[in-house]
């Protein structure tokens, strides 16, 4: 189970320095694909509130974070390369990578070596890794970084991550297609499951992981970019739990699900096991607690099918989206 982003990333050391290429067996040299933006100088505010000012719109991108990454090849713009790349095709299938792009090393720990060797115009990445690793990217390329995620308000957040990328890469039409077939996608699917009697029924979402013989459960509340659209179909998340600010995600076992959601008789419980580590159908059948529960009595659950990044891009919204209508009114 790919597990939450750091909470923040360690000064690098001097071997991540040399570390070159991270076990990257890819061409190291793809040209972009797509057709090429053009246009002159480009200045954008990113979500620190730095100015990030570019000769021309980039085409030689580097994407340190999977919902970054969609986004870009959803504008159109290949990166040349790419964080756990292996990851990212297990877990986001809305936006495939071509074969040349190059991984650049982990997520939490990318090779700084192997993303400047691939001479990028341009290095996206998210606010939580951390000032450690923009400082010394900053020395040899110019670094956008987005916000990634907002509990306060996921679609909206996702919405001018989207849009300040675009206006970095030169595909702000390209963009504004994005989201308007998003909003109108939502609003399709929003009157299928109100023509199925659907509008205001509970779900819960989640995923989950081993620890040897334990299973934790990390509950989707109120304010993960899910739940959000989940609310844009008329759909009502019943997680009451204790969530962060940031991903609107909260920690808890078959005894925590129990304790909030036994009493939800109309409830379905969605959950994501893209990299085959079922615990829901495999660790936790036979547990009397998690058998008890009446979503699960009543056969109320729905495993999402594979590659539905839940902190992804527009694609990645619209596959869950149909996720859901598919289990309300197929």
């Amino acid at each position: 189970m790919i597990r939450p982003r750091t909470a923040a990333l360690a000064v690098l050391t001097a071997a991540a320095l040399v570390a070159g290429g991270c076990g990257t067996t890819e061409d190291p040299d793809p040209e972009p694909t797509g057709p090429a933006a053009t246009g002159g100088p480009v200045t954008v505010t990113d979500s620190r509130g730095e100015p990030v000012s570019l000769p021309a719109p980039a085409q030689r991108v580097v994407g340190l974070e999977w919902g970054e990454v969609e986004m870009l090849v959803s504008l159109g713009v290949m990166p040349v390369g790419v964080a756990d790349m292996d990851g990212y095709r297990t877990w986001v299938s809305a936006a495939p990578l071509d074969p040349g792009v190059t991984d650049v090393g982990l997520r939490g720990e990318p090779s700084v070596d192997a993303i400047v060797s691939l001479s990028p115009d341009l290095v996206v990445m998210e606010a939580e890794r951390g000032s450690a690793l923009v400082t010394q990217l900053e020395e040899y390329v110019p670094v956008l970084v987005a916000e990634g995620s907002d509990a306060g308000g996921n679609l909206e957040r996702m919405r001018e991550d989207l849009r300040m990328i675009a206006t970095a890469v030169g595909r702000t039409e390209q963009a504004e297609n994005l989201l308007s077939e998003l909003d109108t996608g939502l609003a399709t699917d929003r009157d299928q499951i109100a023509a199925a009697g659907g509008t205001g029924q509970r779900f819960a979402m989640a995923d989950g992981w081993r620890q040897g013989s334990a299973i934790s459960i990390r509950m989707f509340g109120t304010g993960s970019l899910v739940s959000e659209v989940a609310g844009e179909l008329g759909l009502a998340n019943a997680w009451t739990g204790e969530v962060d600010e940031v991903w609107g995600l909260g920690n808890t076992d078959p005894e925590g699900l129990k304790e909030v959601l036994s009493d939800e008789d109309d409830l379905r419980f969605f959950y994501n096991a893209s990299d085959g580590d079922d615990v829901f159908a495999d660790g936790l059948a036979g547990n009397p607690l998690w058998d008890r529960l009446p979503f699960v009595a009543q056969e109320q659950v729905n495993k999402l099918p594979d590659g539905i990044w839940t902190f992804g891009g527009p694609l990645s919204c619209r596959q869950f989206a149909d996720a859901m209508v598919a289990a309300y009114a197929g």
